[in-house]
Formats: structure tokens, sequence, C-alpha cells
């Protein structure tokens, strides 16, 4: 049957997707990864950033052997028509850092990878700068994974935030396996009033964006596992037609 493994940032992207998958830790390269898997899927969430991508991605493929390898999760908007919730699936995906970029074999539009969060301000700049429409920090990263171990890459991105949104930037409050501590954050905007409303809306445009996005992965983790019945039970039927 075929693998589809799934490498997302936080559990908090896919929480709706995962919460009732099994669960089990399995060490790669001296670190311990959790993996959740469900009928012919497995999904790893890395962390945040593009090493800590890496370091999922590299686990994944060794440990399961997947036939294609998704990044996936939460994206910026640079387009002022994209709004919370839309998933998309970009047809190239670029790195800010060195300029190389990968093209897949479907989907629309262009998908910048950088290396920290972006404000209003360096979204207008990457949207001037490449004419992309969205922006993230992780799937550069898995895609040169991917395509070092010679596994189909894909990507399908959510966004979590659209192009005006505002924050003071949670590069502290990552560690450096690019693990989010909430609880941090969570001190840090207690007491901190003017920040209320702002955090009330990124956790609601957070569920928005998770819900959206896990919705879009179980329909083609379902619609894989129908595809690859059907050609299972095709080939069972040609050799039951010419028994050798």
């Amino acid at each position: 049957m075929s693998r589809i493994a799934i490498v997302a940032a936080l559990e908090r992207e896919v929480r709706p997707l995962v919460k009732h998958w099994p669960v089990r830790e399995k060490e790669y390269a001296g670190r311990r990864f959790r993996f959740f898997e469900n009928q012919n899927a497995v999904l790893v969430c890395g962390g945040v950033g593009p090493e800590a991508a890496r370091r999922a991605a590299e686990a994944v493929i060794a440990t399961f052997k997947p036939d294609v390898i998704y990044s996936a999760g939460f994206a910026g908007a640079l387009d002022p028509g994209f709004k919370v919730g839309r998933v998309m699936e970009p047809q190239r995906v670029l790195d800010a850092s060195d300029g190389s970029s990968v093209s897949l074999d479907h989907g629309e539009g262009l998908l910048v990878s950088v290396t920290s969060v972006a404000s209003p301000e360096q979204k207008l700049k990457l949207r001037q700068s490449y004419g992309a429409q969205m922006v993230d920090m992780e799937a550069a990263a898995v895609a040169r994974a991917a395509e070092a171990r010679g596994v189909k890459f894909a990507v399908v991105k959510v966004i979590s935030d659209e192009v005006d949104f505002t924050f003071p930037s949670m590069d502290s409050f990552v560690d450096s396996d690019g693990k989010f501590s909430e609880a941090r954050f969570a001190r840090f905007a207690a007491v901190r009033p003017w920040l209320w409303l702002k955090v009330a809306r990124l956790a609601r445009d957070s569920r928005s964006a998770s819900k959206a996005l896990c919705g879009w992965l179980q329909q083609k983790i379902t619609s894989s596992s129908g595809e690859s019945a059907s050609e299972s039970a095709e080939v069972s039927r040609l050799e039951a037609l010419n028994p050798r």
C-alpha cells in the first residue's frame, strides 16, 4: 500500500486529524520523534523552522520509507486576497535563504520559505521580490530532504494569518529543537493586556486554519487508501485470470 508521510511543525496545526491516531516514539540520529499512524499515513510534528523540519523529514523517511512526503501546516498570506482557512497546494516552493526552488507536477502559485515569522512589512517585501502568495518556514527544508533521498515531495498549506496581521516576534518562545513553549508564551501574554485581543484572534484563526487543513488531509488520506485498495484488487484479479 502506498505510504504517505506528513511533516508538520506543531501538533496544534494537525490536532483534529491525529487526536485519535495511535502514537509511538522512535529514535533517529540521537533524537526521539513522536509518530502518529493511521491507515496508510504517518505524521510527525518536527518543530518550528527549517532545521527542525529537515530532521523530522529525514527521520520519517528513514523509519517508514514513504512513497510521498508532504510538508503540511500553517502559512502566512502574502496576497491580500488570501484569507484565513484557505488551503493551497503551491506549484513551486522557493527557499529565500539561497534562491533555490523546486517545482511540483501540480498545484498553483508560489510558496516562499523563510527562517523566521514574517512581519507585515516583510510580507510586502517577499510579495514584491518573488510574486509569492504564501510564506512559511519549513516547506523548502522538507523538499530538500525528500530530494536527497529520492522520495516524491508534495506540499499543502493553509492560511493562518492574513497579510496585515501583526504580532510580536515568537522566536524567543522557540527552543533550539524547534519546540514552541506554550506555557512561556501564555505567561508573556498574560501581563500584556494590549495583546489579549490579538491573542484571541490568533487562537480563533489557528482553529479555523487547523480545521480546514485537517479536512483536506483526511480527504487525501482516504482517497489514497481507496486508490491503493483498487490497485490491489486489480492485481489480484489479473493474477487469478493468469495463474502461473
